[in-house]
């Protein structure tokens, strides 16, 4: 009773009467206070995570500032990694977590020209999505076309653009290459898969189960390796050998781990390798000297970095990308949506794997958005 008391005390307080208008002071977000596992009960003493429902609402802090209402926000790998600390980029504590998002515009700063209030939009953030608001500058902000729904908006941007930049950008991708493509039931990996065939790529997926192999087959994948069923290498060399293929031309990593020495066994010569991570928890080697014998090119392919040095690569590739989406050219898979109070659970799903494709965080204005099993 007395939760509920103040559960309404706190809804009243969010939205306050100013002069006739009304002044949102305060929101919903999920707060890292220390690190730790977020995949645990948030009544559990180890818990890092907390929902505050009485969190300042960001300001616009700059002429060019925009304050976004989130529609829905992405769940990714990193962000799991950075809140049990073991990521590249460490926020200093307490932080709001969350990355890549989408919603609609619902303040402007003086001097913005390219959004108005209303307008729907999507954005990558370093962090700070979990929440029912977040502020971004302009420039940062890109425009949802008509055609792309604001959920598949907001799980585009961090796993299809690290994709996208990988395969075009970086490697230049072309047509009748052989593209092996590790751990791609995930979400980096079906954007990769699905790109590779956008290119016109021979497509080779690697995953685990036969609902996973069931997706990925009916993107139209070339050849799909079950882990649970059968050898990478034998499974590939035989497909290579039916189509009359020397073997794999791009190596599209995410997983590293034995998986990968592996794969390496059936690249061409002058391949491609591109490192995206180490979802199994293990950094390969890449063997030096064969890689020298076989003129392999590595390639590490980081967005976060991108942000800094090669910005125009983000955002040449998110803008085609909606324009993809819009067109049907590609897809989101979401196999699993929740609500904010539901943070810890969808961690929980990107912790055991259970997740095929986008694991989402739904932020309706009710707060009361419900968990997609």
């Amino acid at each position: 009773m007395i939760k509920k008391v103040c559960d309404e005390i706190i809804k009243f307080w969010k939205f306050v009467p100013f002069r006739g208008k009304q002044v949102v002071s305060l929101m919903e977000a999920v707060l890292c206070e220390k690190l730790g596992d977020p995949a645990v009960m948030y009544n559990s003493p180890e818990s890092p995570i907390t929902i505050a429902r009485s969190h300042p609402v960001p300001s616009l802090a700059s002429p060019t500032a925009v304050r976004v209402r989130i529609h829905a926000t992405s769940l990714n790998y990193a962000n799991y990694l950075q809140i049990l600390g073991k990521y590249q980029e460490k926020p200093p504590l307490p932080f709001i977590p969350g990355s890549d998002y989408s919603g609609v515009v619902e303040a402007v700063g003086d001097a913005v020209s390219r959004f108005k209030v209303g307008d729907r939009v999507c954005s990558i953030a370093a962090v700070g999505s979990f929440a029912e608001l977040i502020v971004a500058d302009e420039k940062d902000l890109y425009p949802v076309p008509e055609g792309c729904d604001l959920l598949s908006a907001g799980a585009l941007p961090v796993a299809f653009v690290t994709s996208h930049a990988a395969l075009l950008h970086r490697i230049q991708l072309k047509a009748g290459q052989v593209l092996l493509v590790l751990g791609a039931a995930g979400g980096v990996g079906l954007s990769a898969v699905q790109i590779g065939k956008v290119c016109g790529a021979v497509v080779i997926a690697v995953a685990r189960g036969a609902e996973k192999v069931q997706l990925l087959e009916s993107l139209g994948v070339d050849h799909v390796v079950d882990l649970t069923k059968g050898n990478v290498i034998e499974s590939v060399k035989k497909f290579l050998k039916m189509r009359d293929l020397k073997g794999v031309d791009v190596l599209y990593d995410p997983v590293g781990g034995k998986l990968t020495k592996e794969s390496l066994k059936l690249l061409n010569w002058g391949a491609n390798i591109l490192v995206i991570g180490f979802a199994s928890g293990e950094v390969p080697v890449i063997p030096a000297n064969i890689a020298l014998v076989k003129n392999w090119t590595v390639h590490g392919q980081y967005w976060g970095s991108h942000k800094i040095y090669r910005t125009h690569f983000l955002d040449n590739s998110l803008k085609e990308l909606l324009s993809w989406i819009s067109k049907g050219l590609i897809k989101v898979h979401i196999s699993h949506s929740y609500s904010l109070q539901e943070a810890n659970l969808a961690f929980a799903t990107i912790k055991e794997r259970k997740a095929i494709g986008k694991v989402m965080i739904v932020i309706q204005k009710s707060s009361v958005a419900r968990s997609k099993l």
